[in-house]
């Protein structure tokens, strides 16, 4: 297998869609997940073009707009898409809505609620692809194609597109857009921590946070 070096090397010159294609000469054991937020349906598209009958991961926070999983159900009938719901623990996940942990500890509700059921799974693959892009913030900005992250490879295959080359792509594909960025919500997380915006200035809005924790 090539290292990451070289993985980069080979990668960085190809489209999205090549990249995909490629992937999967490379490795066995994909892991494919999406939020089904305001950009995915640009990876998830490409994926359906590629490899229809690829699963997709989805996290399962207990806390996501209705519109969001509409949007989900929407596009899984569509496509036909093999979505797999990953979910926390039903006792921690009770206990963060009893505690409302969002508002007092935001870092912890997403370890509970986001990291560690992505944890549980992420074992049993070789490469994590991701939807991010490095237009998105600071921490992204520096990503290449592929980094080595907590024992597995990280796989961004529209890390050097914009959120303009997703609305150019959704509007030449004639792609449903997400409900609420009518509403004018850029990016879309958990409905405690989300709310309108540019971009993902809606994401935890007034606090330091700027990631999850699953990408960090």
């Amino acid at each position: 297998m090539m290292n990451l070096e070289e993985l980069n090397k080979k990668y960085l010159p190809l489209t999205p869609e090549e990249r995909i294609r490629e992937i999967y000469k490379d490795f066995n054991k994909v892991l494919f997940t999406s939020s089904f937020g305001t950009t995915a349906i640009y990876l998830l598209h490409i994926f359906h073009k590629v490899k229809p009958e690829e699963k997709v991961y989805f996290l399962d926070t207990t806390y996501h707009f209705n519109e969001t999983i509409t949007y989900k159900e929407e596009l899984s009938k569509l496509w036909n898409l093999n979505v797999v719901d990953i979910k926390p623990e039903d006792w921690k996940n009770k206990f963060t809505q009893d505690d409302k942990t969002w508002s007092t500890d935001p870092d912890l509700c997403c370890s509970i609620n986001k990291v560690e059921p992505m944890d549980k799974i992420k074992a049993d693959f070789e490469v994590w692809v991701s939807g991010l892009m490095a237009s998105q913030n600071t921490h992204r900005e520096n990503l290449k194609v592929f980094e080595q992250k907590e024992g597995i490879i990280k796989f961004y295959p529209i890390i050097d597109k914009t959120e303009e080359d997703t609305k150019q792509y959704i509007k030449e594909n004639s792609l449903p857009e997400h409900p609420l960025l009518a509403q004018g919500f850029h990016s879309v997380g958990c409905v405690h921590c989300t709310v309108a915006g540019h971009g993902r200035t809606g994401r935890w809005s007034n606090k330091s946070k700027t990631e999850c924790g699953l990408h960090t």
